[in-house]
């Protein structure tokens, strides 16, 4: 599979999700197939009933003998089956301006979020967002059918970052909104840089009602120090200054530091290591989500 490619910000919100929305579907053809309703639905062991075989559903649920007798695909369906509610919670903090590369942990964040919710929407699932911002959030109950998610996805792909000078995390809003917003047995899909930070209060009540899955976006600068022959001089976008990097093993020592602490605060928040994945943003976004559904559909 070709590597991802970037959505600008200067791309109509339409037009990018449409490019997004072809790549999905001919993922669903070939790489993702059943992958996504079986990392996010499971696979019920109690048959119930033969229905038609729909676009999207798992191939390994064809019962041949119907589909042989009847002239047209037939599957198994199992009472575990039902519509799924997803909420994905994107936490838009300035730090995501930051890119060594062609890309923004932002533009690349947006586009996992766009691949998400399209997804859904090919699955029939039900798809709310949480749109986490510095000057407070703003929520989006679930919707269904094609329209509505693409008219949600626009929405989140047109709104402007927020000012680099904004707090660094997220205020205004309580874990307690986010429960109302997913029912029970929701899938709640968390997509941030994730910094260091304690867990929020309730988030272990959450966790009791909901599947928490969180998506972490990293720079290669934060997975490894920048190898430079001399010091290099970067702007810091929050403070709006030029910050020298050394070469000394100060530098990189103070780096391994808070890249073992921010690995940490992320396994806290998502202690099952088959619910939390780091996606780069010089890797294809849907190459990490097929690794990712492939991983938790492996571990059931």
């Amino acid at each position: 599979m070709p590597e991802s490619a970037v959505i600008p910000a200067t791309v109509a919100p339409l037009a990018a999700l449409r490019r997004l929305e072809w790549r999905v579907r001919h993922a669903v053809e070939t790489s993702l197939g059943g992958g996504y309703r079986s990392a996010f639905r499971g696979r019920g062991m109690e048959f119930d009933q033969v229905v038609k075989y729909a676009y999207g559903d798992d191939v390994r649920d064809i019962d041949w003998n119907v589909t042989a007798r009847l002239g047209e695909p037939y599957r198994k369906k199992y009472v575990e089956e039902r519509e799924v509610t997803v909420l994905l919670v994107f936490e838009d903090t300035p730090s995501l301006q930051f890119g060594s590369t062609n890309t923004t942990r932002r533009e690349a964040l947006l586009e996992l979020a766009g691949l998400l919710l399209l997804l859904a929407g090919i699955n029939r699932d039900r798809i709310g967002l949480a749109h986490l911002r510095p000057e407070g959030p703003v929520f989006s109950p679930p919707v269904h059918g094609r329209g509505p998610i693409h008219h949600l996805a626009a929405r989140l792909f047109s709104a402007e970052p927020p000012p680099l000078a904004s707090p660094p995390q997220v205020s205004g809003f309580s874990l307690s909104a986010l429960s109302a917003l997913a029912p029970r047995h929701s899938i709640v899909v968390w997509l941030s840089d994730h910094s260091t930070r304690p867990v929020p209060e309730g988030w272990s009540a959450l966790q009791r009602r909901c599947t928490l899955l969180g998506l972490r976006i990293d720079d290669p600068w934060d997975r490894a120090y920048p190898e430079t022959e001399r010091p290099l001089a970067a702007l810091d976008p929050l403070s709006g200054r030029l910050v020298t990097l050394g070469r000394g093993h100060a530098e990189r020592a103070a780096h391994a530091r808070w890249r073992e602490a921010r690995d940490a605060s992320f396994a806290t928040w998502f202690p099952d290591p088959f619910s939390r994945q780091i996606v780069a943003t010089d890797e294809s976004r849907l190459e990490a989500l097929v690794r990712f559904f492939r991983r938790r559909e492996s571990a059931r």
